[in-house]
């Protein structure tokens, strides 16, 4: 793929689950980063905001406002994932609202990667792409 890779961020603190996915993205294209807490993703977010954020259910449900501060470029998504067996939270309206997809990984692992190619797509045919890397706003925002 020349030019500009779609960048896609992992949050959560289960290493080995981020580590598989982010092979799985690269392989398909894109650029992973990975991120063990909020406040690290949003200092890697804020140089250059990803198109897609996959949070761990987790950490969102313990800072839902800090979840939806973590900007993304224009166009961009929210998604969430949790492991096999993990309990279902209730988040408040304004996650819900944010969230595109909400994961049981590593079970769904292509639904994930089908998904970050849905908005990839979308982006760049709605011509919210952000190729320079430079423009983000915020989850909230959306």
């Amino acid at each position: 793929m020349a030019g500009y890779m779609t960048r896609i961020l992992l949050v959560g603190s289960d290493l080995p689950l981020l580590e598989g996915l982010a092979q799985s993205l690269g392989s398909a294209g894109f650029t992973p980063l990975v991120a063990q807490s909020l406040a690290e993703a949003r200092e890697i977010a804020a140089q250059d905001a990803p198109l897609v954020v996959v949070i761990s259910r987790a950490l969102a449900a313990m800072a839902s406002a800090e979840t939806l501060s973590i900007p993304v470029a224009p166009g961009g998504a929210l998604m969430l994932y949790r492991a096999i067996g993990s309990p279902l939270v209730t988040f408040s309206p304004s996650v819900q609202r944010a969230v595109l997809a909400d994961l049981t990984l590593p079970l769904e692992r292509n639904r994930l990667i089908a998904l970050v190619h849905h908005v990839d797509e979308r982006a760049k045919v709605t011509g919210r792409a952000d190729t320079s890397g430079g423009s983000s706003h915020e989850i909230t925002s959306l």
